[in-house]
This record gives C-alpha cells, structure tokens and sequence, in this order.
C-alpha cells in the first residue's frame, strides 16, 4: 500500500472530520480513517477505497466489522490516551456501501463492570444503516 493518498482520500471528506494519525501496522493498512468529536460524541468514518471493496466492489464485510470495532471501541476512550483491546463483537449485517460511499460510525456505553465496557453501535452511509451491533471491551494500561 502506498504512503500517498488519492484526491478523494485527501479532499473529499466532510466538514469537521480529522484524520486520524494510525501512520503504523493494521490501522495503517484500513485507512484512511477519519474522526470527529463534538457535542454528540465521537463520529469515526471512511470512504470506500478500492482496498477496501470485495468482488461486487461493495466494502468487504471485514472492513465493515474492522471499523465498527474501532468507532465502538472509541467510546470507552475518556482521551486520546485511553487504550482498549476487544473482548467481544457482534454484528448484524444490514447493507453494503459501494466505492466511493462515505461511511460513519459510532457507539454508546450501555454498561460497565469496572474497566469492561459493552457498547451499542451503528455504521451507516446517508440515512441507510449498513451494520448494527454490541461490542464488550476492557481499558487497558498504555504499553509503550
């Protein structure tokens, strides 16, 4: 994969999205993945690339999960210096997004036993829902 992104990458992405800095190992091989924070949380998004797609062109039910994974896991981050690691996710599959489509996501905690969260979240692009689902994760200690 190379290091440079294409136009749609770079420009053609909304008002208030960031990208997001996984320069490094698996995030880095998703990417580019994309955040934003405001007053309804924390909203985590990607553009269908051709890296992404299956053979029908439409985002890869793994990509699909691999980013629900990290907006649901993104809501026990208290600080961009909170780290999680996955104990349990599972998803619905609802529709598929083709090549191009910007996709958003985002979770909500829904409880807690100490340092283990279960979170509810949605993946969507427009006003269709493309996954639903749960996810259990633990916060962890930063290792450097």
């Amino acid at each position: 994969m190379t290091d440079d992104f294409t136009r749609s990458q770079s420009f053609d992405v909304p008002d208030g999205f960031e990208l997001l800095p996984w320069h490094r190992g698996f995030g880095r091989q998703v990417g580019p993945l994309f955040e934003k924070r405001d007053d309804t949380g924390l909203t985590r998004a990607f553009r269908v690339e051709e890296h992404h797609t299956n053979g029908m062109m439409n985002a890869h039910g793994g990509m699909l999960m691999t980013f629900a994974d990290m907006c649901w896991g993104g809501a026990v981050e208290k600080d961009d210096d909170t780290w999680w690691v996955t104990i349990r996710l599972l998803c619905d599959f609802l529709s598929g997004a083709k090549l191009g489509e910007w996709v958003e996501g985002s979770g909500a905690v829904v409880g807690q036993a100490g340092d283990v969260f279960t979170v509810e979240g949605r993946i969507w692009s427009g006003e269709r829902t493309l996954l639903t689902g749960t996810g259990v994760f633990k916060v962890i200690e930063r290792r450097v």
